[in-house]
């Protein structure tokens, strides 16, 4: 997934935004034949090297007759809905003009599709979004994220007149972005901008973890005084986890108590979680003079020590609390969210693992009538389902659903069961989940017995057709078509050649009732013993 981060150090506006795009490398003769797809003429644009304080950028010029056109919010968008833009496009850039529509609409309280845009109703800006969307889908951007947006401050003039800076409509658009106002008294961040982050930014701060893939620059037309007036892009990936993140300074906050109810030891450890503890927890222990006793635990930021401190000696009412500072190396792990039925449970990732929240499989449990067990083993594999590639579990009891058909012969067992000689239940030598997948069907070790010819025996070699042969027996086609063969008819497949490149070999089943794969003495490879 490749994300899009936008560095408003010095506001936004439309043309920087898509200024920054086409510095980045989209290439901007395919971003004008997209814009040609817009049912409106009158209209050209061109793409300018720039410095910028030293910094190398692109300034986009548009040219048009009718940049001082008004139209609705609806007309806008039937232009857009009327071009034959990629789907995406066309999504994003009604994202951009419903959001300040919505912002419009609030300003003077009118219905957004009802509500006249003004300077972002010319031509101009309507190039500036639908070029800043068409840039995105050329660089291939999945999702859109946004730092902080600078604003300036005094008074800009606007259609209406004079009006307060940043305009109202800016202000709107900003309702919960984070911002930040420069005691500058200019338009750093313009409706157009204001709206292109809104409508397509779904993540606001610092730039987020990535591997930089392309970065670019786009400048606005003035020059100011104490930093470039630019836009900044930076391209990426997001950054491959590592199993662990770096070593992260912690304090261990301890008391020991011996006069605290255990309702009141319980009610603590809530309270300094509650209060930002990464972690707290009791241990029983005893005192001198044999006292019972509990020692109360709290990991936590050394920000916080303090505070949390002073939590736990009001809380148990200690004389004392002591504290040591160490490090902590936790895994590196994400956030999701699945849906068990109707309901919403969160999941956290890490390598190798995924854990169902146990707070929301517990509601979602009671809500439901289940047991808590079942929703906490949905919701797990729920997100594994969803993951691309993630393989399949078919090790363990194989507890759940057979998977796939029964193609194995007629032994009364579906092919991935245990089948001893009579056709029962029985030890068969392990394979491996790669193995067991291999000849296209979910098989086992042991189907000794599978032929009808009552030779049952140690399983050589099981492969497409998924049964097995007596020991010594190859492979062929011919044997597996036409049935049980004759000793003089096996002599003459056996002279046909080796097995096909579907087979899989298989140790024959050890004597003794000793396990496959496994000497005398070694564990099995799950950690149990032999017996």
């Amino acid at each position: 997934m490749t994300t899009a981060w936008f560095h408003c150090f010095s506001g936004v506006a439309g043309d920087m935004a898509l200024g920054s795009l086409v510095d980045a490398g989209a290439d901007f003769d395919e971003v004008v034949r997209l814009l040609e797809l817009l049912p409106v003429g009158g209209w050209k644009a061109d793409a300018e090297p720039v410095l910028r304080g030293g910094i190398a950028a692109t300034k986009i010029h548009v040219h048009a007759r009718d940049s001082t056109v008004v139209r609705t919010a609806s007309h806008i968008q039937g232009l857009v809905a009327e071009a034959r833009l990629p789907p995406r496009v066309q999504e994003r850039a009604h994202a951009v003009f419903s959001a300040l529509a919505t912002a419009e609409g609030r300003l003077h309280r009118r219905p957004p599709d009802q509500v006249h845009f003004h300077e972002v109703g010319g031509i101009d800006a309507i190039v500036d979004v639908v070029g800043t969307c068409a840039a995105l889908e050329l660089l291939d951007v999945d999702s859109v994220a946004c730092s902080p947006i600078a604003v300036g401050l005094g008074m800009v003039r606007a259609a209406h007149g004079v009006i307060p800076n940043p305009a109202p409509a800016v202000v709107e658009l900003l309702r919960g972005i984070p911002t930040k106002g420069l005691d500058l008294s200019l338009e750093l961040t313009t409706p157009t901008g204001a709206a292109l982050m809104a409508g397509l930014a779904t993540k606001f701060g610092a730039l987020p973890p990535l591997t930089v893939l392309a970065s670019g620059f786009g400048a606005g037309t003035r020059e100011l005084d104490d930093r470039p007036n630019l836009t900044q892009v930076v391209i990426g990936e997001p950054a491959a986890a590592k199993p662990l993140v770096e070593g992260q300074p912690i304090v261990l906050l301890e008391a020991n108590v011996d006069d605290v109810t255990g309702e009141i030891l319980a009610h603590t450890v809530g309270a300094l979680l509650a209060a930002g503890a990464h972690d707290a927890w009791l241990t029983p222990i005893v005192m001198k003079k044999g006292r019972p006793a509990y020692t109360v635990h709290a990991l936590c930021d050394p920000a916080l020590a303090a505070q949390l401190t002073a939590r736990l000696a009001a809380e148990t009412g200690t004389l004392g609390v002591r504290g040591s500072r160490i490090e902590r190396w936790p895994l590196a792990r994400e956030h999701a969210r699945v849906l068990v039925g109707d309901h919403s449970v969160r999941v956290k990732v890490s390598p190798g693992r995924v854990k169902a929240e146990f707070d929301d499989a517990a509601r979602v449990a009671a809500i439901a009538g289940r047991p808590v067990r079942d929703v906490l083993a949905e919701a797990e594999a729920t997100w594994r389902a969803e993951q691309p590639g993630e393989p399949v579990d078919i090790g363990g009891d194989r507890a759940g659903p057979d998977v796939g058909p029964d193609v194995g012969p007629d032994t009364g067992h579906d092919v991935g069961d245990d089948v001893g000689p009579d056709g029962s239940g029985g030890e068969g030598a392990a394979l491996s989940a790669g193995d067991r997948l291999r000849a296209g069907h979910l098989v086992d070790a042991d189907v000794a017995g599978a032929h009808d010819d009552g030779q049952g025996g140690s399983v050589t070699s099981i492969h497409g057709n998924d049964h097995g042969h007596p020991s010594g027996q190859p492979h062929n086609q011919a044997h597996c078509d036409d049935g049980p063969k004759s000793d003089s008819q096996r002599a003459d497949l056996d002279a046909e050649g080796p097995m096909d490149d579907t087979e899989i070999e298989v140790e024959s089943p050890p004597a003794d009732g000793q396990a496959a794969g496994v000497a005398p003495g070694d564990d099995h490879p799950d950690g149990s013993t032999p017996t």
